[in-house]
């Protein structure tokens, strides 16, 4: 049987580039990149070369740039980092690496989200107190894809004379990102085609930050332990594959992703669109299927050869709605019929195709089993 993967947002597959990459490294380039002698040099450069490929599409210089383990922990380094004894603002959708770190923080405030689920810029001004320290609100959101006004949000920050932090983990590869919009940036390499285990946290220079691990002074001090190079090289080589061929297949993957929204859209009734209307990452659709539960059409989707999700990855096994669909004024049962399928570079429109059939068959025979749905 065929296994189509449709949940990209989860995780992508380590591209042939990046393998290519980063397998001498692990084999030749084992040297400690703290090291003085020529194997620890020569790590020392790949390291180097690698933050200054991710400085590049982020816009900001290469000493700017701190490897971490992936996005969870960047966005925990900038957040405690930064705001650990303060007030924090940020978002009712934010990813749990984000909103579980602001629950550390001193005090913290959550802003609400429209129906579409975009932040209102004056909702953050508002929030603002004199003990605020750090604004986060992420870049785009995982479960919607939905963009958030973050260049509205950096200004009310500068103004205010605050750190802004955006989590901009499903941004990179998806739209532009340029850090210059924040002080502080995370992106993660597993969702741009490297592996797991490696990511980074765009520092502005002038950002005040504690580190938030111990040990000796790695990367400008800010993250103690010894650097995965063959991590860091591979994240660069993902980033170099954004930077030449990215724009090209975001504009591939969005008409495979309009095509999947207006086929489901004409074949399949009672369905909608969470987040619809507003501006959007490519690749990324949450659609609402009335009165079927989203587990058993997960399941249902599985079995017939395609992987989709219900939800974000970390919270699966939860019976718990997601917080984002019920942050955007879904009930708990419309939370608990929508899915969300996020396309990558192997999706074909063969293969959407094939998604679309499955999706009008599962939703159909899950509806006939549902009585209340009639």
């Amino acid at each position: 049987m065929h296994h189509y993967y449709f949940d990209h947002n989860a995780t992508t597959p380590v591209s042939a580039e990046v393998l290519e990459a980063m397998l001498p490294v692990l084999t030749e380039v084992y040297g400690n990149a703290s090291s003085i002698h020529y194997f620890g040099q020569m790590a020392r450069q790949k390291l180097d070369a690698a933050r200054r490929t991710v400085a590049a599409m982020l816009g900001g210089s290469a000493e700017e740039i701190v490897f971490t383990s992936g996005g969870t922990e960047a966005d925990n380094l900038a957040v405690l980092g930064v705001a650990q004894d303060g007030h924090v603002i940020t978002t009712a959708i934010e990813h749990p690496a984000v909103l579980a770190a602001t629950g550390e923080c001193a005090s913290m405030t959550a802003v609400r989200v429209d129906g579409r689920g975009m932040v209102d810029p004056d909702e953050i001004r508002r929030a603002l107190r004199p003990g605020t320290r750090l604004i986060s609100v992420m870049h785009a959101n995982n479960e919607l894809g939905v963009v958030q006004p973050i260049d509205e949000i950096a200004k009310i920050a500068q103004e205010a004379g605050v750190a802004f932090h955006s989590d901009g983990v499903q941004a990179a590869g998806k739209i532009p990102v340029r850090a210059a919009a924040a002080d502080l940036y995370s992106i993660s390499g597993h969702k741009i085609y490297a592996p797991k285990g490696i990511g980074a946290l765009f520092v502005r220079k002038e950002t005040k930050i504690a580190p938030r691990s111990y040990g000796g002074h790695h990367e400008r001090g800010f993250r103690a332990g010894t650097e995965n190079v063959a991590g860091a090289v591979a994240l660069g080589r993902a980033v170099q594959w954004v930077l030449d061929s990215g724009a090209a297949e975001q504009a591939r993957e969005a008409a495979l992703r309009d095509h999947l929204e207006q086929a489901i859209a004409d074949r399949v009734a009672d369905t909608h669109v969470n987040g619809a209307g507003a501006p959007r990452t490519a690749n990324t659709t949450n659609i609402r299927f009335d009165g079927v539960d989203s587990d058993a059409l997960l399941i249902a989707l599985d079995l017939r050869g395609f992987a989709v999700s219900s939800g974000a990855a970390c919270s699966s096994g939860a019976t718990e709605p997601s917080h984002v669909l019920l942050a955007i004024g879904l009930t708990r049962p419309q939370a608990r019929s929508s899915i969300r399928f996020s396309l990558g570079r192997a999706n074909s429109i063969e293969q959407v195709d094939a998604l679309i059939g499955a999706v009008a068959d599962a939703v159909a025979h899950l509806r006939k089993l549902a009585p209340a749905y009639a």
